[in-house]
């Protein structure tokens, strides 16, 4: 069940966004995400959906492999969409008991829903496109400016690099633990909640050991290659903007117009 995560996973493959800047990707996604939450209307997220099928095609990732990834949000898509539904005031659709769904709640919980699958699948394609070393670079080029009042830049950019890393690793290892775990006779199917959370024990405590054993072992081998920190670190493949990432950009701006003026017109 844990091999359907896909962010922090990296896709190899040939392709239009693969050979793309990265900072160019990262500053795309975090403007596809702020669209996301710019448009507020049908016609609007049908406009984002256009533009996010759009960059899938030129990623040459299987869709399937992308959507893999939202089985491991589907409870909390659910949770977002229950208390939509059950918390927005408006018009009522359906009384039970003393539950009121309104048409309003229906809309901003479908609006919502949109908005968290659209903001998963964006950023999955990032981290399927980019590389965690490419992501590291790009992170730390884009926040470049606040090292000018001694924000530690290279450091962040580490730290997220390696957060963004160890996701698929934590989970391939939740997964083995949890076989391990299997084969000695615990129970995760059960219904219960009770023995649910009793069944989480044996698998929490082994992989928070492990996780400090890792997190160990990469802080050693930093220090065995003498890393200390981005002052005075040249890169062997410094980061050029090429046309093609121009064109990206004069891209990315006239959606993100777009996005603005459909908002401005009511759509």
């Amino acid at each position: 069940m844990f091999k359907e995560v896909t962010i922090g996973q990296y896709y190899q493959t040939d392709s239009v966004l693969h050979r793309m800047d990265p900072r160019v990707k990262l500053i795309g996604t975090f403007a596809y995400i702020i669209s996301l939450f710019i448009v507020n209307s049908f016609v609007g997220y049908a406009f984002a959906a256009v533009f996010l099928a759009a960059m899938i095609l030129l990623s040459r990732v299987p869709f399937g492999y992308i959507v893999r990834g939202m089985k491991a949000i589907m409870f909390l898509l659910i949770i977002t969409v229950i208390f939509n539904l059950i918390l927005t005031p408006g018009r009522p659709l359906i009384q039970i008991w003393k539950i009121t769904i309104t048409w309003e709640g229906l809309s901003f919980a479908v609006k919502m829903a949109v908005r968290l699958i659209f903001l998963i699948i964006g950023s999955s394609l990032m981290t399927l496109t980019t590389t965690p070393n490419q992501l590291t670079d790009a992170l730390e080029s884009v926040m470049g400016p606040l090292g000018r009042i001694h924000v530690p830049v290279h450091e962040m950019a580490m730290m997220m690099s390696i957060a963004l890393r160890f996701i698929p690793i934590l989970m391939e290892e939740t997964d083995k633990i949890m076989k391990a775990q299997i084969a000695r006779g615990a129970d995760f199917e059960s219904r219960s909640l009770i023995k649910k959370i009793k069944s989480m024990v044996p698998l929490l405590v082994p992989l928070f050991i492990s996780a400090f054993r890792r997190a160990n072992d990469l802080a050693m081998a930093m220090e065995a290659r003498c890393y200390r920190g981005g002052e005075g670190r040249t890169k062997m493949k410094p980061l050029v903007y090429r046309g093609s990432d121009m064109v990206a950009f004069a891209i990315l701006a006239v959606y993100f117009a777009a996005c603005i003026a459909l908002r401005g017109a009511g759509y």
